[in-house]
């Protein structure tokens, strides 16, 4: 155990937090400000709703929300009874969320009125009790929120699904203190879902430690956070980037986050000028978007004290765009580029402030935060890099039942220490620099999320016309990379389904997983094995892209 972290749990930390600045913004949201003193006010209510529900310590409960408040007190408050918050993306199929279900097991599972249709049949058919359902504007007050509630399609009350004012009158049935758990920092607190490091979506099992450190040591490595100053929180609370950093490490610090439900690169940019946040974090597709925004000369960006970049290699030549588009906007900062994954919550690396970085360091991730050890270990997918591997407070429990890709990934050696192994090549420098070269796993990232092929490819093959599939990542200036799907059709089938596929794709997959592109093609290359040759198709792809 590490001692020198706090040995309670996240929720504790945020209300240590506000008992310093009680008057100080905890979030704001459309025009909306909330003090941490409300904040806990907040949270206390919601957490003896879930334990007026039955919700005890080590229960599961399923948060599918974008970044509205309801989702932040939601999840400290299932942190402060002492359950378990699984946290979905809610633009998941049906498909995949009856998978995600099925994996957790949830006894609760709250998400927006929009979304209830889409999953109504995976929430019937599982372990779920009750289903709590809200709107963007049940965290406002009226007009808007009468406005906002006019656009929610309501269903019918019933004994399974709760309306979010229902279920917070349940709160007035707790009157003592009974539902604060007294969190552990070992105590399991989130489960976030990724494709892993082998590929597969999992849930990765998260401690109040492993949050609590990750915040601590990101802030220490930022070394630019002040209270009462703003946090531009556009990166998804169900993504350990946006949870982890725009959220628990605002929260810890005094920072308000800013809340944002739904991006749009006009709608940032608006914020940026009504709001002047000082720290800003985002995926390179969300930099990309700036830098194509007309009328960008308005912004007045010298308030900034902060801009990180993560979820994907940021590539030298957006560095140097982006870096210009700061400093003829005031900004005496440059981007900071961070490295990390969910199986240690988010950012473990971050690149140093432009004073400190020296030339010959240009390219690296940056250096390992405090307590997080990196090290390269041989492997034989790669004889010019070895595969990263990370030691530290952060570090993942494991995955959620999956006892073997646990093993794989977290592996005690020698030293006697428990190292993760990213599944990523790239070497350390005599300084002790980072620098990413490539993935051993098959994955590709597309506008900062993890896409994994097979995924992907499964669901393709299950349409009974597709009898082989093949998913790869191509060149694009916005996402980075967009998934494109190779098609082989069963005999007899003609190319005419093209548009079949598409809908197909669109209605089996989530946006960020769905194929863009569709490409139907008499057979797939094949290496000597017989094993589908994507490396050949990505080649082939990226000679198109240069030409």
């Amino acid at each position: 155990m590490y001692k020198q972290y706090p040995s309670g749990s996240m929720t504790a930390e945020v209300f240590a937090t506000g008992k310093k600045y009680p008057d100080l913004a905890a979030y704001e949201y459309m025009g909306s400000r909330r003090t941490y003193r409300a904040f806990e006010g907040d949270v206390r209510e919601a957490a003896r709703a879930f334990y007026a529900l039955g919700i005890r310590a080590g229960d599961r409960v399923m948060l599918s929300m974008p970044n509205v408040p309801q989702g932040v007190v939601l999840f400290y408050a299932l942190n402060l009874v002492g359950a378990v918050a699984c946290m979905t993306h809610p633009l998941s199929s049906a498909e995949e969320m009856a998978e995600l279900i099925a994996s957790a097991q949830p006894r609760l599972f709250v998400t927006l009125y929009q979304f209830y249709d889409k999953f109504r049949a995976a929430i019937d058919d599982s372990s779920i009790e009750k289903t709590v359902l809200t709107g963007p504007g049940d965290a406002l007050g009226a007009p808007l929120r009468t406005l906002l509630a006019l656009r929610d399609k309501k269903p019918t009350r019933s004994e399974k699904v709760l309306r979010y004012k229902d279920f917070l009158r349940n709160a007035k049935a707790v009157t003592t203190q009974d539902y604060e758990h007294t969190g552990r920092a070992d105590d399991l607190a989130a489960v976030l879902y990724s494709g892993g490091t082998t590929g597969r979506t999992k849930g990765i099992l998260l401690t109040n430690l492993n949050f609590n450190a990750q915040a601590i040591l990101t802030a220490e490595a930022g070394d630019c956070l002040i209270p009462d100053t703003k946090f531009l929180a556009v990166l998804p609370i169900f993504h350990g980037f946006g949870l982890g950093v725009c959220v628990h490490m605002a929260m810890i610090t005094g920072v308000t986050s800013l809340l944002v439900p739904r991006f749009t690169p006009a709608s940032y940019a608006k914020l940026l000028k009504k709001s002047r946040p000082e720290y800003i974090a985002g995926v390179p597709t969300l930099f990309e978007a700036l830098l194509r925004l007309p009328n960008a000369d308005e912004l007045d960006m010298s308030q900034m004290r902060g801009v990180f970049s993560g979820g994907d290699s940021l590539n030298a030549e957006l560095k140097t765009r982006f870096d210009a588009y700061l400093a003829a906007r005031g900004a005496k900062v440059e981007i900071r580029e961070g490295y990390g994954l969910t199986e240690c919550v988010t950012a473990c690396c971050l690149t140093p402030k432009k004073a400190e970085l020296q030339p010959k360091n240009a390219g690296s991730i940056g250096l390992p935060f405090r307590d997080m050890e990196f090290k390269i270990v041989p492997t034989d997918a790669n004889s010019e890099y070895g595969e990263i591997c990370i030691s530290g407070p952060t570090i993942m429990r494991g995955y959620d039942n999956e006892a073997e890709a646990t093993a794989q990934t977290l592996r005690t050696h020698d030293d006697g220490k428990l190292w993760l192994h990213t599944g990523d090549l790239g070497e350390i420098d005599e300084n002790g620099y980072v620098y990413f070269r490539g993935r051993i796993k098959r994955m590709l990232v597309s506008s900062g999320y993890n896409v994994y092929p097979f995924h992907v490819e499964s669901i393709m093959l299950k349409h009974p016309l597709v009898r082989e599939c093949c998913v790869i990542g191509v060149p694009d200036a916005y996402r980075m990379q967009r998934v494109k799907a190779f098609v082989v059709l069963e005999n007899g089938v003609g190319a005419t389904i093209q548009d079949e596929l598409e809908q197909y794709a669109k209605t089996s997959l989530a946006p960020y997983n769905r194929p863009r592109e569709i490409e139907i093609v008499e057979a797939l290359p094949k290496t000597l094995v017989g094993k589908v040759a994507y490396a050949e198709l990505t080649a082939m792809e990226q000679a198109k892209a240069a030409k």
